[in-house]
């Protein structure tokens, strides 16, 4: 029997039985894991208000060669988030994006990247400089960059023709062949959606330029609106699925307006 610790990221958890959970991290050193946390439920001592949704945690599990979940032995707040738990929306986006990083991963491969990416957006939120819109356009987009489904923005998914040649002010875009379509090959795909040529610029500086400096990018309420409707339409087509936490979210819009 080994002993494993490390930062951890709380992004999923299930009952059960009576007293035990059943949890999903994703850690920094060996990337999404599950674990059994026996007696959670009943010990006041060992994770009382510790097991929460996208907690920021340091754990320690113990191994073995057996079948089986590893154990969850000991688990501590590396830093709370109260302002996030405090507030249905945010906790709306955190939700999300924990649901989306337990969809892409795979389990047992170290994902540093997605990681750092996540635990920036989590304490971003939790502090509220960056709006939260702005803070979900950019996950999804560098998610989506990370786990291999980046939609793609550069050339033509039909004729391969480059888009930076391309001067309509609004660009077309397949769902199903991944990305933009040009307007000599529109006819012949299923464009679901457009984006104004500003809108993609700005998407696509989001995957180039440094993280923090990415979230301080300004959007217009146009550009705001067209990439949260492009995303959260791309993301739930290639999952195959539309999130739960997504359908919370937009109904929390819907009450807003």
């Amino acid at each position: 029997m080994a002993l494993f610790s490390s930062p951890a990221i709380l992004i999923r958890r299930l009952d059960y039985g009576d007293f035990d959970l059943i949890i999903t991290f994703l850690t920094y050193e060996q990337g999404k894991m599950t674990a059994i946390a026996k007696s959670a439920k009943r010990s006041k001592k060992r994770f009382s208000g510790v097991l929460e949704l996208f907690s920021l945690l340091d754990i320690v599990v113990s191994t073995s060669n057996r079948k089986g979940l590893p154990v969850l032995t000991e688990a501590s707040f590396s830093r709370s988030l109260n302002h996030i738990r405090g507030n249905i929306t945010k906790t709306a986006y955190a939700s999300y994006w924990a649901e989306l990083v337990n969809d892409t991963l795979e389990e047992g491969r170290q994902q540093v990247a997605v990681f750092e990416l996540l635990d920036y957006a989590l304490k971003t939120l939790d502090v509220g400089d960056i709006p939260d819109e702005v803070l979900s356009i950019l996950f999804q987009m560098r998610l989506l960059t990370l786990s291999g489904l980046c939609p793609n923005l550069n050339y033509c998914c039909t004729c391969h023709s480059d888009m930076a040649d391309n001067n309509q002010y609004k660009i077309n875009v397949d769902l199903a062949k991944g990305g933009v379509v040009c307007e000599h090959c529109t006819p012949y795909s299923h464009a679901q959606r457009c984006l104004a040529r500003g809108t993609i610029k700005q998407l696509q500086w989001l995957n180039t330029c440094d993280l923090n400096k990415a979230g301080r990018m300004r959007f217009s309420p146009t550009a705001m609106r067209e990439s949260l409707a492009f995303l959260e339409a791309f993301v739930p087509y290639h999952l195959g699925r539309e999130p739960k936490s997504l359908k919370f979210l937009r109904r929390l819009r819907l009450q807003a307006e």
